[in-house]
């Protein structure tokens, strides 16, 4: 992982985020922001809070009440792109969170990881 910088969006690879849901430190919330056809085809294998970015609008007012600054959050998509986009607009918020991005998103995942997951 990556040196932590204070309101700075963090960035780890999906082996980094596979020693850390194996330790004992603090486990992150997952947000998982891709389309619900996306998780049909490549669940992530751990429990996530799923938030499609279409549907930000509809769950974006109530977000910080869903969200706590005690726990860090990584941010998972297809590839790192729009993760890295929400966990961004996350860090603009300033609630104060501890933001991560899993660089290469779930299909890094498939291939560093878990080859059982599902590329697409």
């Amino acid at each position: 992982m990556e040196q932590i910088s204070p309101g700075d969006l963090r960035h780890l690879s999906a082996s980094e985020l596979h020693e850390w849901l194996q330790s004992t430190l603090t486990q992150p919330v997952l947000l998982d922001v891709r389309e619900d056809d996306e998780l049909a085809i490549a669940p992530f294998p751990k429990s996530v809070i799923h938030l499609p970015l279409s549907k930000i609008t509809d769950f974006a007012k109530d977000l910080r009440i869903r969200l706590s600054s005690e726990e860090p959050i990584v941010v998972i998509c297809h590839s790192g792109i729009r993760s890295r986009n929400f966990g961004q607009w996350l860090i603009e918020q300033n609630w104060n969170l501890e933001v991560w991005n899993l660089e290469g998103g779930i299909d890094s995942w498939s291939v560093e990881v878990d080859p059982t997951v599902t590329r697409y």
